[in-house]
């Protein structure tokens, strides 16, 4: 049974009491009303719902009678009609003497019409979404244009004042600066995006501070050329409207802790990223060892952690390690021990708040029930690990092969991953724009992605298929537990006599991509990187593969194959 595991539980400040809704006059529409009359339920409300059709008298009598604290009206039929019956409540209301709060739901065109009659708190025009219902229940209000104070500028916050309804996150840098930072101002006044994911050209992670050995031909390749300090506090300025979405960026690729400082000074980074065991010389991201690389990671997540310069809260990290194996293909085992190593890294190294990424549709051919289970298997084994002192908060998203190039087609697997998504309940999008195979994602296709998650999300937030139940999920998950444990605990025994912590040492994690005890197909081998790993997809999981003999590996038999150990 998948539990939920945010370690440490926070009551958002509101003021409960008692709501009233009801369909407003000869309207019969009454779902709106209802929905909404379950969402304040949930936050901890006493709800009344006298029906559909209520005349305005009636409505105020209740008015009088219960003394609510709000009450809710919605009018679904013509805009004249609505005005004439909002003013009748305007002029009757004012000869009572209890003052709720006073709220409508309606079409666009009717609630377009009411608001120029100045009488409800709030108005609900069906262009919100669950979040929006939410907030205002929680914090009696909804933004104001402009209402910097409105949003928390820190992760956890953020993710406390909108759960259970997840953060959405995207990736956005344009190859031309100016572009980058219209369209920043851009996707922020949308307000359908909560954290903008700064993608920065490879130049910039690699060459910040040395300029002079930028590739001027490979500017704007994969992002946004940034190239001091204040061409970071632009971009962070540019968000600051609309619902003032948080920012954040990709470590570097080297001179990692000063640049991690560089974003933490000009766009307050929400979170960091960082992979363990790459962007360096197994992925042509950077030059460095892969030693040295771990090294300077594990340096990196201890800077945001609670032993870091930031106070005892430190700020969030994601290691975005366990899909860079998948997305090389290896097998499903190493995704999810390398899920668990990477939680446990992070918990060592002193983080508080760790974002835990799960890529879905990696490899693109896996079945949606087996990518699940493992998802699942990953889950279970990086939670073991939360408890007061780490908290973990789920991030989904989709991946990049997945997605077509037939951009129909695309916004249909959107859709489709971020329904299996739902299924782990996550705290965090990490939304794919649908045009990833063509091309970077403009702010126009980021806008459309995001609403394309939100009505998934819509669908699924109370009541999605319970796929975990199913009985392949659930054995194939079991049996990715087993085998990551196998891995693991190989990974503790074989290394035992020459370090006393085998999973956060960088020699031995060094040592075991070296030998190919982690291993993916795609890593060049080389006298140093010797492993011989060879995967498939088989019945909708990615497998170890015995090419000679024709069949699939598990654990004790790939690591003796590997290792000469005798099975």
């Amino acid at each position: 049974m998948l539990c939920d595991t945010i370690a440490m539980e926070r009551v958002i400040s509101v003021s409960k009491g008692i709501i009233i809704g009801a369909s407003l006059g000869n309207c019969v529409h009454v779902a709106g009303a209802v929905h909404f009359l379950n969402l304040a339920e949930d936050e901890g409300y006493e709800t009344v719902f006298l029906g559909p059709a209520v005349c305005v008298d009636t409505v105020l009598e209740n008015v009088e009678k219960i003394k609510p604290d709000m009450v809710g009206l919605g009018y679904r039929l013509t805009p004249e009609n609505g005005v004439v019956l909002v003013k009748e409540l305007i002029e009757k209301s004012a000869k009572i003497k209890h003052k709720p709060t006073w709220i409508f739901g309606a079409t666009a065109p009717v609630a377009e019409r009411v608001r120029e009659l100045d009488f409800f708190d709030a108005i609900f025009d069906g262009t919100d979404d669950i979040d929006d219902s939410i907030t205002f229940l929680r914090t009696g209000k909804l933004p104001e244009k402009n209402d910097a104070e409105f949003f928390p500028t820190d992760l956890t916050e953020r993710i406390f004042q909108k759960k259970p309804y997840p953060l959405l996150r995207h990736h956005f840098g344009l190859p031309v600066y100016d572009d980058t930072l219209k369209g920043i101002t851009q996707i922020a006044e949308s307000r359908v995006l909560d954290i903008i994911s700064l993608g920065i050209d490879q130049n910039t992670q690699q060459y910040f501070f040395n300029r002079n050995e930028r590739k001027p031909e490979m500017d704007g390749a994969g992002g946004v050329p940034v190239y001091d300090e204040n061409g970071f506090r632009k971009l962070k300025e540019a968000s600051m409207c609309g619902n003032y979405p948080l920012m954040r960026c990709y470590s570097g690729t080297a001179d990692v802790m000063r640049l991690a400082k560089v974003l933490n000074e000009t766009i307050s980074n929400a979170w960091c990223a960082v992979p363990l065991c790459w962007y360096n010389e197994l992925d042509g991201r950077g030059d460095r060892p892969v030693k040295v690389s771990m090294d300077e990671a594990q340096q990196l997540i201890a800077f945001h952690g609670r032993n870091g310069p930031y106070g005892p809260k430190g700020i969030p990290v994601e290691l975005n390690e366990p899909h860079h194996w998948g997305l090389r293909d290896s097998h499903d085992t190493i995704s999810v021990a390398m899920s668990y190593i990477s939680a446990y890294n992070a918990k060592k190294l002193g983080v508080c708040d760790y974002i835990s990424q799960y890529m879905f549709n990696i490899p693109n051919s896996l079945s949606f029930s087996m990518d699940l289970a493992k998802v699942l298997a990953q889950i279970e084994l990086t939670e073991s690990l939360a408890g007061s002192d780490f908290r973990i908060y789920r991030q989904t998203r989709a991946g990049l092969p997945y997605l077509s190039g037939d951009e129909a087609i695309a916004k249909g697997q959107l859709a489709a991953s971020t329904a299996l998504q739902m299924n782990v309940k996550p705290h965090i999008i990490h939304v794919v724009g649908y045009s990833e195979a063509l091309h970077a994602a403009t702010p126009e296709v980021i806008i459309e992605s995001c609403k394309i998650v939100r009505g998934v999300v819509r669908g699924t937030l109370f009541g999605n298929a319970e796929a975990n139940n199913d009985p392949n999920v659930i054995k194939r998950r079991n049996e990715l537990i087993n085998e990551a444990n196998y891995l693991l605990d190989f990974i503790k025994t074989e290394y035992s006599d020459i370090s006393d912590d085998p999973l956060a040492d960088t020699n031995v994690l060094s040592d075991c991509i070296k030998r190919g005890i982690l291993d993916a197909p795609h890593i060049v081998k080389t006298g140093e990187f010797r492993g011989t790993l060879q995967t498939r997809v088989k019945d909708g999981k990615c497998v170890a593969w015995d090419g000679a003999a024709g069949c699939v590996m598990d654990e004790k038999i790939r690591i003796g194959k590997l290792c000469g150990i005798d099975v």
